[in-house]
This record gives C-alpha cells, structure tokens and sequence, in this order.
C-alpha cells in the first residue's frame, strides 16, 4: 500500500473515516471502541430532511460529535483544498464506508498505506451504488462484505479480506443492509488486526467475473393497479 509492506503497518495508525448514512456507523464505532485512534471523521454536508425540510446531521457525525471525534464535511472531497486540510492530518490509512463520492487520486495517494473500503458483495460481484438491493433483486442466496484497496475505478481495486453471509429466502433489503452494516464494524476489525500482523495478502479482482448493481430507479417494479390480485 502506498509503497509500504503490510509486514510494518502499524498496530495503532492514525485513522480517517470517511463515511455518511447508517450502514458506516457500526464501522466508526467498532474502530473507535477497539482504541484505533480517529483523526477525523469525513461526512457529507448537513443536508434539509424529511417533510419539514429541517437540516440534519448524518448518522456518522451524530456519533463523531457524541465521541469527540473531529468532524470535516467537504462539498467535495477531492478539491484541493480538501485534499491538503487530510495531508496536514498525516493519517496512515483512510477508511471509506458508504462515503456518497468519488474519490480521486490524489486523495487516495495521500495516507501511507492508502485507503481501504468495505463493500456489500462479494467482489468482483455486483460493483457499484446498490449491491445489497440488487442482491435481493436478484434472488441471490449468497452474497456477502469485502475489505479492499481503492483504486480510481468502481470498486475494481484489490481485495484484503471477504466475508460470505447467506441470504434467506424471505429477506428484505432492509433486513440485510441492517445485517451487514453490523458485520462491517467487526470485519474491519480483523482486517486492522491482520494487516498490523502482516496476515494479509492483495488479491486482484477478476475483471471478467465483474457484475454490476447500478443505483435503483424509480421506475423499477411500479404497481400495476388495476392488475387482478
């Protein structure tokens, strides 16, 4: 990672999250309950919610704040500016969970060790901004988490470590995004502790087994009404 062996990562590094929706919280958390040392928490812009339009906080600053974690919201995370305000923090690694935007390369060369993502599927499967509902969609038994390297693409970049997790006959999205986004805070854990044990060897993705679950649009499934029951 970033021109270092993972034989010399360190036991504690310095860490920046980069999360926003409810999915990364149970990741900060575990991180910081198990004494990794968060420099900073990133998270969208506080954005109006709800019917009454009222400003809100993210899930991910809701608990940075609660645990005196340093909050950054950039509208854009690869601006310059942005970019410099993180090489100033000196992290080793970033962590990246359900963030909302593209990381570009010169964010991603800033840490010692580069930045490290969980992703809902088990990679190369199911690439890109819904894997979990696309799973469901898919009538999928099996799907699962992965701990990579980011690279510039959507998510193509190296493998860490993977988890399977079966997925039941009658399971909901919902049900499954709650499922995972619990095992995500206890995987990233691992992986920290392997990586900082030198247990951990990359793994190219297999291009040629990549699928894809694009965002879901609106117009997908709608009700046909006037269809007997």
């Amino acid at each position: 990672m970033a021109g270092h062996s993972l034989e010399s990562f360190p036991a504690r590094p310095r860490l920046v999250f980069m999360g926003t929706p409810e999915f990364a919280v149970p990741t900060l958390r575990a991180i910081l309950d198990h004494g990794y040392p968060v420099i900073a928490a990133v998270t969208q812009p506080d954005r109006p919610q709800g019917r009454g339009r009222k400003v809100m906080h993210s899930p991910v600053k809701r608990l940075a704040l609660e645990r005196q974690v340093p909050v950054l919201q950039p509208e854009r995370a690869s601006a310059a500016d942005f970019c410099d305000q993180i090489q100033d923090l000196s992290p080793d690694l970033i962590i990246v969970v359900a963030f909302g935007q593209i990381l570009k390369k010169r964010l991603l060369d800033i840490p010692e060790w580069g930045v490290v993502n969980i992703h809902a599927s088990l990679l190369p499967k199911l690439r890109g901004a819904a894997p979990i509902q696309r799973a469901v969609m898919n009538d999928e038994t099996l799907t699962g988490l992965t701990v990579m390297r980011m690279d510039e693409g959507l998510d193509t970049g190296p493998m860490l470590l993977q988890e399977e997790v079966p997925i039941s006959r009658d399971e909901t999205a919902g049900h499954l995004h709650d499922r995972l986004s619990l095992m995500a805070g206890d995987l990233m854990v691992r992986a920290l502790e392997a990586m900082a044990e030198g247990r951990v060897r990359e793994k190219a993705q297999d291009n040629e087994q990549a699928t894809y679950a694009p965002k879901r649009d609106e117009d997908i499934g709608p009700v046909e009404w006037s269809r007997p029951g």
